[in-house]
């Protein structure tokens, strides 16, 4: 039809505004208590800051074109080479660690499928100028503490998390050469999204031997800190390729955090510029695409910027989380409610209706009334409707006595209140 949105954009109407509002205020409470301060960039950028970082392969999954003074310029598909440029601009002037967020919409030119539209909303946080694994655990928690927020526990969502040192030092182990190390890793982020054996011939097809094959695959399968102490007491050089993973661990053990988390060796990140310490958070049954991915890429800045600091962040997108909240809600019957719903008996009752309404909203309480008149019985669906908490139902007897009738739309009790007690 005429004026449809275009495919893989949304329409955000009042209550998925409201959802999308409720993920950015959680978004910006847990940054805030980690002491984040928010930035943001252009939406519209240069497009060799993106070929730079990805190659010009990359074109095709943009929205790029050739603006109106020949520019070629790409709608921004990620945060982080922009980070790159303003953290490079200001970085003798900065306290480390810097801790910046940003909310950016982003757009890629992908095929579309569930959880992946053409833009999303991103919650990109990022920790800068700290090597340690604690900054890598402080990461993580955050990423956490916005699933804690958003109302969910361990048996929802789940951490894993690896380190790509770590993932390297058993795969040479095993026999993987270095040439076939970007094989193996992209073999091991499809662990359980594909059969083993189709995994198996993904590697040999790639040169390695079946022995070898087999040996990189129980390297991604090693789920649990007993598995990992065992094959790292292996390695000729020792185990202590594995203390910022184990640490990072303990860290959010500490936090009270651990039981959201797993060892996963399988999680190794596609992305090349990975240096240590990786991770995703999914929904517990695994039904979903990841919620958010991260790690570390101690090198990336100075790639991109010019700026060598080391550095570790994530992006968490608005698409997969929405649908979780979504069931949230439809499960628990919860959201984003109104507060009052405020009913005038008569007319000379609407004037009353007003004031308290108008004292209640300065209180910072949600409420509506009717904008015309209408009966009780109507007011009464109309704020059931609404989903109102409660109706205030004001009529000539309650002018006189100065309190209201206050109806508890849920329990479907009543009670007088005092109109000052209400205005409070």
């Amino acid at each position: 039809m005429p004026g449809q949105a275009l495919p893989g954009f949304r329409e955000f109407y009042p209550e998925e505004t409201a959802l999308r509002s409720h993920i950015f205020k959680v978004w910006r409470d847990v940054a805030a208590r980690y002491g984040f301060d928010e930035y943001d960039g252009p939406p519209l950028e240069p497009l060799e800051l993106y070929t730079a970082k990805s190659g010009e392969e990359i074109v095709d999954q943009l929205y790029a074109f050739h603006d109106k003074a020949g520019r070629a310029v790409a709608l921004r598909p990620e945060m982080t080479p922009t980070l790159a440029r303003m953290v490079a601009a200001r970085a003798q002037a900065l306290k480390k660690p810097i801790r910046w967020f940003s909310i950016p919409q982003l757009f890629r030119y992908e095929r579309q499928q569930r959880g992946r539209l053409r833009e999303h909303f991103q919650l990109n946080m990022d920790l800068i100028g700290e090597p340690g694994p604690l900054a890598d655990a402080e990461i993580i928690a955050a990423a956490i503490d916005v699933q804690r927020g958003l109302g969910f526990g361990p048996d929802d969502v789940r951490v894993r998390i690896a380190d790509r040192r770590v993932v390297y030092a058993l795969l040479v182990h095993a026999g993987v050469a270095d040439d076939a190390m970007g094989t193996t890793y992209t073999v091991l982020d499809k662990f359980e999204r594909e059969p083993r054996k189709k995994l198996h011939d993904r590697l040999t097809a790639a040169g390695l031997e079946s022995a070898v094959a087999d040996r990189a695959l129980a390297v991604g399968a090693i789920r649990d800190r007993a598995t990992l102490s065992t094959a790292l007491g292996e390695l000729a050089a020792g185990p202590d390729v594995g203390d910022d993973l184990f640490a990072c661990m303990d860290a959010l053990d500490a936090m009270g955090l651990g039981e959201f988390a797993d060892i996963d060796l399988s999680i190794v990140r596609g992305l090349a510029y990975y240096t240590g310490i990786v991770f995703e958070v999914f929904d517990a049954p695994r039904s979903l695409r990841a919620i958010c991915g991260g790690g570390r890429y101690d090198g990336l800045l100075k790639a991109l910027g010019g700026v060598d600091l080391p550095a570790t962040g994530f992006g968490m997108g608005d698409v997969v989380l929405s649908e979780l909240v979504r069931a949230r809600a439809t499960r628990d019957h919860t959201g984003p409610r109104l507060d009052t719903f405020l009913i005038a008996v008569t007319a000379e009752d609407v004037a009353p209706v007003l004031e308290l309404g108008h004292v209640m909203r300065d209180a910072g309480r949600s409420v509506e009334f009717a904008l015309k008149a209408q009966s009780m019985g109507k007011q009464l669906k109309l704020a059931a409707a609404r989903g109102a908490r409660r109706a205030v139902i004001v009529g000539p007897d309650e002018r006189a006595a100065g309190a209201a009738i206050v109806r508890d739309l849920d329990a479907g009790t009543e009670e007088r209140v005092a109109f000052e007690r209400l205005k409070q």
